[in-house]
């Protein structure tokens, strides 16, 4: 397991405390840990999350530390490190850290915890959630605009109520803008199975897709790459996945990881508590959105319809409304 302490911003913290009261600074500093379960360079949640700290330390003072876990077993003992780091807040990320976490915070009441793309009911654990059938649904609006074969695909992952909440909303802007086209869904029961993504994708291509739309982790990472092998588009998820196939990948349903995190920092060093409920990111709030589009070529009044299907779902109380 990889360790690592923000020495950089503690050694500035000890040079402004020799130039002022002793006490004081390290009064209002507020130390936050992460604990990061697939680390950096992962292009994705992990980096989102980790710049937001990054931005929170130079725009509010914070100081962080985080963890890399070299494998799920050592989740539990980097929750604990954080905790004896005597950080004011503990942060972690999904749903295969949820159950880790959800035992330490029941060991440590006085502890405060933040999961992100998860839920866990405890007093002490605070959870921030993302709208991801909301961007799913931009996503889906775009396939069903620029499909030549009327035939387009989703590829998950596990089946997880989250993993359906990409296909519910991609399903449901497909039809927004394209009743005769079909939508292809396939769960492969993977994250981390590039071949196995690399074969769902060809099998959906045979049966006519043209716009592949995945969330599946490295598994998708083969959807994005099968379908740049055989000359059709797709959809990366989370991130901007435009540099895994930069002739295929049209767009990426984003989630604003570092903006939650921010928000976090923010909360906890103003009022140094977290507020009384849970947090839901969607379009609104900018906690989700789509990449830039690349690949192809939109005409102004395609632009436009997915501009007004923006601001309808920012307008709406929930996707069922759409």
């Amino acid at each position: 397991m990889k360790r690592w302490t923000n020495f950089l911003s503690i050694f500035l913290i000890i040079l402004i405390t020799g130039c002022s009261a002793p006490t004081s600074a390290f009064e209002k500093t507020t130390k936050i840990g992460i604990l990061l379960p697939d680390g950096l360079g992962d292009r994705s949640l992990n980096d989102s999350a980790f710049y937001g700290l990054e931005k929170a330390r130079d725009e509010l003072g914070i100081l962080f530390d985080y963890i890399e876990p070299g494998d799920e077993e050592d989740y539990k003992t980097g929750l604990v490190e954080l905790i004896e780091q005597d950080n004011d807040l503990i942060i972690s990320l999904g749903t295969k850290v949820k159950n880790d976490l959800k035992e330490v915070a029941q060991q440590f009441p006085q502890q405060q915890f933040v999961i992100i793309d998860s839920q866990i009911d405890l007093p002490n654990v605070w959870s921030i959630q993302f709208k991801e059938d909301e961007g799913s649904f931009l996503i889906g609006a775009l396939a069903g605009i620029k499909t030549n074969t009327d035939t387009v695909a989703f590829i998950g992952g596990e089946d997880t109520p989250v993993t359906r909440k990409y296909l519910s909303g991609f399903k449901q802007g497909v039809a927004a803008t394209n009743r005769q086209a079909v939508v292809l869904d396939q769960f492969t029961g993977s994250f981390d199975d590039y071949d196995l993504g690399a074969k769902t994708a060809f099998e959906v291509i045979r049966e006519g897709a043209d716009y592949l739309y995945t969330t599946a982790g490295m598994t998708g990472e083969g959807v994005i790459n099968k379908a740049e092998e055989t000359g059709v588009y797709s959809f990366g998820a989370d991130s901007d996945q435009f540099f895994t196939g930069e002739k295929t990948v049209v767009s990426s349903m984003i989630k604003n990881v570092d903006k939650a995190i921010y928000i976090i920092a923010e909360e906890w060093q103003l009022n140094g508590h977290l507020p009384s409920s849970d947090l839901v990111l969607g379009l609104k709030e900018d906690g989700v959105g789509i990449a830039p589009v690349r690949n192809i070529a939109m005409t102004e009044s395609e632009k436009e319809r997915l501009k007004e299907l923006t601001n309808k779902v920012k307008s709406s109380a929930n996707m069922a409304d759409e």
